[in-house]
């Protein structure tokens, strides 16, 4: 796991490349709507997706994670399928009702069922590298994601240079990038992590959690400001020593967030001791964005390390796979 998360942008690289060279077949049109369907490693990279387009998409951008799609659906929608292994049985039944109902379906996958479906009904299917764990591979279905969209007209190009900045800021932080993941991981060491962030990176606080659960094994939970304001701050209110707070943020996040993120601090202040915060490097939001993704990738397989867990493991996902396949 640990030559994954050192090779994060080198597989951005690629993604990149696969994005340009892909020929489409789908006919353009204009959407009402746009659906990402898919879940774990393969799905967070639409949750991401979704942050950035808040701001540029001028029809609604749905994240569907479940077996069925919203009911609204139809021969305007254009419907952007996620399984990184091209097996996941709720993307795969989701991915059935969107072609039943007419849907433009774009899928990114390495392969499986999603692929075999995608060549029997001649949709697009945007292969990508496979043989890895889905959650190691988020530079590839991101990527293709934004491709997507911009093939669509729903956006931009803008997101290459971004990303292109990007990679070469990793690459050229690496070793302190690896330093200060270490020390994070320490703080959060023998803690149950709880982390926050703004509203409009919500999809990188995700993705850390989810991180800290399947590569460090953890329980962990997360929370966005303002929306925590109204109702989980009040759960401040007993010691909790045990609970370790990780905030991500960004020097340009909104004035009234990062006002309320401050005074969050105080309050939490009095209850753990334990609250460190990372802000991201970069002024794009992809620079911003998978700064923070890597450093939060290597405080997760770091954190691994200290726990002497195998990052890589994931026995009761396999058990739960193994056991809805016999029922």
């Amino acid at each position: 796991m640990k030559k994954l998360v050192l090779d994060f942008p080198i597989q951005l690289h690629e993604a990149l490349i696969i994005g340009k060279n892909y020929r489409f077949i789908s006919e353009l049109k204009e959407f009402n709507n746009v659906v990402v369907t898919g879940l774990g490693g393969s799905g967070i990279g639409g949750s991401i997706v979704q942050n950035y387009v808040f701001d540029k998409l001028k029809v609604p951008f749905l994240v569907n994670k479940d077996y069925s799609l919203p009911a609204f659906i139809n021969r305007k929608s254009l419907v952007i399928v996620c399984s990184y292994s091209g097996n996941t049985e709720e993307t795969l039944m989701a991915m059935q009702q969107a072609i039943k109902k007419r849907a433009t379906v774009v899928c990114i996958t390495s392969g499986g069922t999603v692929s075999e479906i995608a060549n029997k009904k001649k949709l697009d299917c945007i292969l990508v590298p496979a043989g890895m764990p889905p959650r190691s591979c988020l530079g590839y279905s991101l990527v293709q994601i934004l491709f997507v969209l911009t093939h669509f007209g729903l956006i931009g190009n803008q997101f290459e240079k971004e990303i292109k900045k990007a990679i070469k800021h990793m690459k050229e932080g690496e070793n302190e990038t690896r330093k200060k993941a270490m020390v994070i991981a320490k703080k959060l060491f023998g803690k149950t992590p709880v982390i926050y962030s703004a509203g409009n990176f919500e999809g990188v606080a995700i993705r850390f959690r989810q991180q800290l659960n399947e590569n460090s094994k953890l329980l962990a939970w997360h929370g966005v400001v303002p929306e925590m304001n109204h109702n989980e701050l009040v759960g401040w209110r007993d010691k909790a020593e045990d609970k370790a707070v990780v905030i991500l943020r960004n020097s340009d996040d909104f004035d009234r967030v990062q006002k309320r993120i401050d005074i969050n601090k105080k309050v939490i202040r009095k209850y753990t001791s334990n609250i460190t915060e990372i802000y991201s490097e970069g002024k794009s939001y992809w620079e911003q964005a998978f700064y923070l993704i890597h450093l939060t990738d290597w405080v997760s397989v770091l954190l691994a390390d200290l726990r002497e867990l195998d990052a890589t493991e994931v026995k009761v996902i396999d058990f739960l796979k193994g056991s809805l396949a016999k029922v």
